[in-house]
């Protein structure tokens, strides 16, 4: 594999304090310490369990071991092969119903039965609920882009594929016991086993206690729960799956993983995954335990409760490089997910692009976007901010996008959606944004006195401003009429606030300076006209 990067660009890599670089080099260190050798294929892997509609949260397990596996290939310079695999455990039981899809009465038929036997509650386009989880999540991956390869634990445990592992795990199986026994309840140790056995008679994945095994022909005997009988089954061929720590130990030692981050609640299970896949015979990857989502009250979010933003949601508002941003800035730090954050990482991810063409090599490896973008990040000039547009848009009652570019010339005099797609599609988003959160929560207030005097001062100056007022000099006609009012050093940010709540039905907004400039002067005139006459509020 070559890698297509400038040189010196590859000279700053080796020092790149960004994390995705950080978390390479230990990798690198990792497969040094092993001799694993040149030849190996060097395998990343990310999990999801397809119990419920996958969250954002899965998004951002690819997203970021993506960025690693990025750093990684540059740091080698593309000599070492490296795969990542997205791996489904669709045959874990139906444990619970996800209180967020349809056909609640018919899924609880199939409780316990591996969700890829389960019927898709949603429609019969997919053979299961698995299937169209699983569809759901890979149509989002391409859509993207992601360079990965899907894995479905049935196909995995019905084909063989798994077969010598866990032939190991039952040659293991008493010192498997022994590192999970003493984690357990004296209830779940009296039933716990590696295994579960997928009953031949009723499909369901069976949580029992093995009661023998024979490691020469390769099968466990359990006690039928419903009947009372023995039943010897063998450990290959699908007819078992394992159970969730030793099932991530196994897959890891079945399909020689070299690198795979967990979130912070799964500290333990790493832990006890890791000695697993020791007692196995193999080599736990490396990774590192990333910070939870939490949604707007704090909780974390859940694919069974569907709290927090979904894919979609995110998508429907925003760009999927900004929500990749969302993912790569802070990994280790718990973050608040939700409607309000979408504006903000959007202008954050436009600064970080509209800088990077005048960084040198270190600070273009630190920037978000060029990991964001595989280090190809796109060109792009944009004349005015997403929050900008926002505002556009609240003060001008937008609905249609041909009259938003019709104020976005006023900056751009040459700016076409041809000659600026990226900009054409923040407009979209605008537009959509605006409409579902900005337009409904929009609470306009009168004037006090102070207040009245500051705005008509504004009004007085923005009459004898020139038609071309830059946006800066704009910007000093807002301050001095504010100063000019009794606002000082120290108050001047409440005059802003006012500005806001008066003509923009917010308590921030934009710099106040460039919304004139793209709104035009006789149109913020008006605005701060109906803001004093109380029309607004109406």
């Amino acid at each position: 594999m070559s890698i297509d990067i400038d040189p010196d660009l590859l000279a700053a890599a080796s020092t790149a304090k960004a994390w995705p670089f950080e978390e390479a080099r230990r990798l690198i260190k990792r497969l040094e310490r092993n001799k694993d050798g040149q030849e190996k294929t060097v395998i990343f892997e990310t999990g999801y369990g397809p119990s419920g509609l996958p969250h954002i949260g899965t998004f951002g397990e690819v997203a970021r071991t993506s960025m690693v596996r990025h750093a990684f290939n540059v740091l080698t310079e593309g000599r070492r092969k490296t795969r990542l695999i997205c791996f489904s455990d669709d045959m874990d039981g139906l444990r619970k119903v996800p209180s967020n899809v349809p056909n609640q009465e018919m899924l609880k038929e199939y409780l316990d039965k591996p969700l890829s036997r389960v019927p898709d509650p949603f429609s019969s386009e997919h053979p299961s609920f698995a299937a169209h989880n699983n569809a759901r999540l890979r149509a989002f991956l391409d859509s993207f882009g992601f360079d990965y390869e899907f894995y479905s634990a049935t196909e995995c445990y019905t084909s063989g594929m798994m077969d010598a592992t866990l032939l190991r795990m039952l040659a293991a199986y008493d010192d498997v016991m022994s590192i999970i026994l003493p984690t357990l309840g004296a209830e779940r140790r009296a039933t716990y086993s590696p295994f579960l056995p997928v009953c031949p008679r009723t499909g369901k994945v069976l949580q029992v206690p093995m009661i023998a095994r024979n490691v020469e022909a390769g099968t466990v005997t359990y006690v039928d729960p419903e009947t009372g009988e023995n039943v010897e089954t063998k450990v290959t061929g699908g007819a078992v799956k394992c159970q969730w720590k030793a099932d991530w130990a196994m897959r890891w030692v079945a399909l020689g993983v070299d690198y795979e981050m967990a979130g912070k609640d799964l500290i333990d299970s790493v832990t006890l995954s890791s000695k697993i896949a020791r007692a196995l015979g193999g080599t736990p990857p490396e990774g590192f335990n990333y910070e939870l989502f939490l949604d707007e009250k704090g909780e974390k979010i859940s694919k069974s409760k569907g709290n927090g933003l979904t894919i979609d949601e995110w998508l429907t508002y925003a760009s999927p490089a900004s929500l990749a941003l969302f993912m790569f800035q802070k990994p280790k730090t718990a973050k608040r997910l939700y409607f309000d954050i979408i504006p903000k990482t959007v202008d954050e991810y436009l600064q970080f692009l509209a800088s990077y063409e005048g960084q040198d090599a270190k600070q273009k490896l630190e920037n978000p976007v060029w990991h964001l973008h595989d280090g190809h990040p796109p060109a792009a000039e944009l004349p005015i901010s997403f929050a900008l547009l926002l505002n556009l848009v609240s003060a001008s009652n937008a609905e249609d996008k041909q009259v938003l570019w019709g104020f976005i010339r006023r900056r751009a005099p040459g700016a076409t959606a041809e000659n600026h797609p990226l900009l054409d599609e923040l407009a979209d988003y605008a537009l959509t944004y605006y409409r579902d959160f900005v337009a409904p929560t929009k609470q306009f207030r009168a004037a006090n006195e102070q207040e009245r005097q500051a705005l008509s001062a504004l009004d007085a100056a923005l009459a004898a401003a020139p038609a071309d007022a830059s946006g800066a000099d704009l910007q000093n006609l807002v301050y001095e009429a504010g100063k000019s009012n009794g606002y000082t050093k120290e108050t001047l940010r409440e005059w802003f606030k006012a500005i806001y709540e008066v003509l923009l039905g917010s308590s921030q907004g934009p710099r106040f300076g460039s919304f004139v400039e793209l709104y035009g002067i006789d149109n913020t005139r008006t605005l701060i006209a109906k803001g004093l006459n109380g029309e607004l509020i109406k």
